[in-house]
């Protein structure tokens, strides 16, 4: 008789038989894994509250009706590296959230600006309010001194008109352009300077990514000639940022819309920046 299979077909076959004989098809063993949802939500109420230990972590998963333990709890922390609630650091995102009403960042970006003598470029200092995302152009200059840093402290920090008077804490990096003497100005006003990391742009990443956004939304898209049009130009997009443009940091609102922009019935308008660079649509009232 001449076989439709080989020896080793057959072998196989055999094997398999074997091992689906042994190979246990019900559960394991003990308790079954915790699910990796689960898993994912102990993680992430450990790092967004740092002070929460095992059994404040137990009673608000508890409240969600999961069904997990506190022992069970410990074991997911532990495998994910994540240190019990005495030794869990507070990270920075969440110092700067709950510090934010009281702080906001300061820091330079530079243009390139043609003038009689060539290309000259220009520091120019910003500041923005951590927690509506405000931005106030401080003021350009080809040669940012001592005179003129000492200038801007007295002027932000003014009783009456001082765009920072209310807040306590001010980051900026550890530019040797923030002075002692600017810092002293800020300080005797009760307006505490933090110098910030070297190399560390995640510590002040609302300023950075203005920065970002004011070079490639206008700076960059320019040719300015001359210290007055690079003025222009910041005023024209600061007013913009502050009131025209939707942020997504702040839930993809404006910041501070004009009266009559939002809403309406009539029909749709357009308020333009810098010849059409900015724009800004809005319902004309009936």
């Amino acid at each position: 008789m001449v076989s439709i299979v080989s020896v080793e077909t057959l072998l196989r076959w055999h094997r398999e038989l074997i091992r689906a004989k042994w190979t246990q098809t019900g559960r394991r063993p003990g308790r079954p894994r915790t699910p990796r949802d689960v898993c994912a939500l102990v993680v992430r109420l450990a790092r967004e509250n740092a002070g929460w230990g095992y059994t404040r972590l137990f009673g608000a998963i508890r409240n969600l009706e999961l069904p997990i333990g506190r022992t069970t709890i410990r074991r997911i922390l532990k495998e994910n590296g994540i240190e019990p609630a005495p030794e869990r650091e507070t990270s920075w995102r969440q110092f700067l959230k709950a510090q934010a009403a009281a702080m906001a960042a300061m820091d330079f970006f530079t243009t390139e600006v043609w003038t009689w003598r060539g290309l000259s470029t220009i520091y120019t200092l910003f500041a923005i309010d951590l927690k509506t995302r405000e931005v106030q152009i401080l003021g350009s200059t080809p040669n940012p001194d001592g005179a003129f840093m000492a200038q801007i402290a007295r002027n932000v920090t003014g009783v009456e008109d001082g765009w920072l008077r209310k807040k306590k804490l001010l980051l900026a990096d550890n530019d040797t352009k923030f002075t002692a003497h600017f810092r002293a100005i800020l300080a005797a006003t009760g307006l505490q300077s933090v110098k910030l990391p070297n190399a560390a742009p995640n510590s002040n990443a609302f300023a950075e990514r203005f920065v970002r956004s004011v070079k490639s939304e206008c700076l960059d898209r320019l040719i300015l000639f001359g210290e007055d049009s690079l003025r222009r130009a910041l005023r024209e997009y600061a007013a913009h940022y502050n009131s025209e443009r939707n942020h997504q940091g702040i839930g993809n609102v404006l910041i501070a819309p004009r009266a009559g922009d939002l809403g309406g019935r009539g029909r749709v308008v357009v308020r333009r920046r810098l010849g059409g660079l900015l724009n800004f649509y809005r319902r004309k009232a009936g």
